[in-house]
């Protein structure tokens, strides 16, 4: 369980997600599906019950999970003062990330020439999202927890998103992603989990592909 002020947050709910394995979370908005990746990212602290993300225990050790977490929230969590190019050195840094895979992840997410001299301030929400994405990207993560992460692109972006999470459960990475977008994100996941009324409850792919929360 979380507490968000004073209210709980996914009280009783289980989840567990394998290596190599894609995640879609669905449920009403205020369900807890952003807590519960923020949660996973290291950056909320369970109240009770266990959680224990890529053998750390999230109630004791919980700083040491982010490095290993490729976190892309509604948040960017870029500088908005920093250019493209300064905040990937930075993130970079701070992850031990050197310059090639940094140039790789940018390369990957078709960022180029003099986007990466731009102040983050002024980008649009597609060219934050690229780039909050490659930030992660380049940490070559064993965790990927993407919030909405097809939200701002144009149909490149998207593809190149859904190419993301693919890859990285093919190389042994484990993928949560909460979306609305069911017909988008049903093709590269492989199976479904609704978060309502604090519980977490796996569910089939409706067999129409109709893009409906539960």
């Amino acid at each position: 369980m979380v507490l968000l002020g004073r209210f709980p947050a996914l009280a009783g709910a289980s989840l567990v997600v394998e290596p190599g394995e894609s995640v879609l979370l669905q449920g009403p908005n205020g369900a807890g599906k952003s807590t519960l990746l923020r949660l996973c990212a290291g950056l909320l602290r369970p109240e009770r019950g266990e959680a224990t993300v890529l053998g750390r225990d999230l109630r004791t050790d919980r700083r040491s999970v982010r490095s290993s977490v490729g976190y892309v929230g509604h948040q960017s969590m870029l500088y908005d003062d920093l250019t493209v190019g300064e905040n990937l050195r930075f993130w970079g840094k701070a992850a031990g990330v050197d310059d090639s895979q940094q140039r790789a992840a940018a390369d990957r997410m078709q960022i180029h020439g003099r986007l990466f001299d731009v102040q983050v301030a002024r980008l649009s929400a597609g060219q934050r999202r690229r780039t909050a994405l490659a930030v992660a990207a380049a940490r070559r993560p064993e965790l990927w927890l993407l919030d909405e992460p097809h939200a701002g692109l144009d149909q490149d972006g998207r593809d190149i998103v859904d190419a993301l999470i693919t890859d990285a459960a093919d190389a042994g990475g484990a993928v949560l992603v909460a979306s609305h977008e069911l017909d988008r994100v049903e093709p590269v996941v492989d199976r479904r989990v609704i978060i309502e009324g604090g519980q977490a409850t796996e569910k089939p792919f409706p067999a129409t592909g109709a893009g409906s929360d539960a």
